[in-house]
C-alpha cells in the first residue's frame, strides 16, 4: 500500500455504518454520513466511499430519499412545529337578512388546540392581512412556535397572506388542489364543531355565534375526549381530575354541550 493512501475501511467499520444507515436513512446526508466514519470510527474517507457504502447496502442517493418521505411521515415528525388552517361558513340572522358568516381557524397539529382568528361576511385581503399580523405576533401569536402553516388553495389565502407568514419564518405549504385528506386534522375539527354545535343553533346577529363559537372552544379543549388522542382531554381541569367524590354535569349551550366529572372529595 501506497504510504499517502488511505487505509482501507475494516468489515466491521462498514457494517456498523451501514447498519445506522439503514435505521435512520431519511435523516442522514453525505456529510452526517462521513462525519460518522471521521469523528466517531477514525476513519477519514472521500465521498466516494460513502457512495459506496450506501450502494452496498441497498440505500438511495439523497435526492432520492428525499423524495421517499410521504406526506404522513413528514406530518407526524414535525407535528409540533406545524399549524393548519381553514374556514367553516354559518347563516346568521341579522337586521339585513340572513347573512353568511366565514370562520378562519387555526389547528396546532400535535396539541389540536384551536385558535378561532376572527369571523366575518367579507373575508377580504385587508381582513386576511390583518389576521396573518395577529398570528404570528411575537410572544402571544398563535403560530410564534411553528414552522409551517398548511392550507388549501382558497383564494381568499392571497399572496399578501402568506408574505406576511413567511416574513415571520413560517413555511406557507398549499396543498394540491382537490385534496383535503392531506388537511384532515382542520377537516375533522370542521366536522366536529358543526356537527355538534352549529347545525345545532340558529344564530342572530354576529354576536350570538362569536359566543357559540367561544363556549365550543371550552368544551373542546377542557371537556371533550378526543379519540386521536387516546381518548383523553386536550388540556384537562386539575382540579375536576379525582377518581372520588359526587358525580357532577357541566351545561354549555343550554345542555347542548354536556361534561361530567367528580367534585373533590
Amino acid at each position: 500500500m501506497n504510504e499517502n493512501s488511505k487505509p482501507a475501511l475494516c468489515f466491521s467499520s462498514v457494517t456498523i455504518v451501514g447498519h445506522e444507515l439503514r435505521k435512520e436513512f431519511t435523516f442522514f446526508t453525505p456529510r452526517a454520513e462521513n462525519e460518522i466514519l471521521k469523528s466517531n470510527l477514525g476513519h477519514e474517507v472521500s465521498d466516494q466511499t460513502v457512495g459506496n457504502i450506501l450502494k452496498k447496502n441497498g440505500i438511495p442517493p439523497a435526492p432520492n430519499r428525499t423524495q421517499e418521505t410521504t406526506w404522513s411521515k413528514f406530518i407526524k415528525n414535525h407535528q409540533d412545529v406545524i399549524a393548519a388552517c381553514d374556514f367553516f361558513t354559518t347563516a346568521v340572522i341579522t337586521p339585513a337578512g340572513l347573512i353568511t358568516y366565514y370562520a378562519l381557524f387555526f389547528i396546532h397539529i400535535g396539541s389540536r388546540k384551536v385558535h378561532i382568528a376572527g369571523i366575518t361576511p367579507h373575508p377580504n385581503e385587508n381582513w386576511m392581512k390583518q389576521i396573518a399580523r395577529n398570528v404570528t405576533m411575537t410572544d402571544w401569536g398563535f403560530l410564534e412556535d411553528c414552522r409551517y402553516l398548511i392550507h388549501d388553495r382558497d383564494t381568499k389565502f392571497c399572496k399578501s397572506f402568506r408574505s406576511i407568514i413567511a416574513s415571520m419564518g413560517i413555511k406557507p405549504i398549499r396543498l394540491p388542489p382537490r385534496s383535503p385528506k392531506m388537511n384532515s386534522y382542520a377537516e375533522r375539527f370542521v366536522r366536529s364543531v358543526k356537527g355538534e354545535c352549529l347545525q345545532k343553533m340558529i344564530f342572530f346577529r354576529e354576536e350570538s355565534l362569536s359566543k357559540a363559537l367561544s363556549e365550543y372552544l371550552s368544551h373542546y379543549h377542557h371537556e371533550r375526549n378526543h379519540q386521536g388522542k387516546d381518548n383523553l382531554l386536550l388540556f384537562p381541569d386539575p382540579k375536576l381530575i379525582s377518581n372520588k367524590g359526587k358525580i357532577k354535569r357541566r351545561d354549555r349551550l343550554h345542555g347542548l354541550l354536556k361534561y361530567y366529572f367528580r367534585t373533590a372529595a
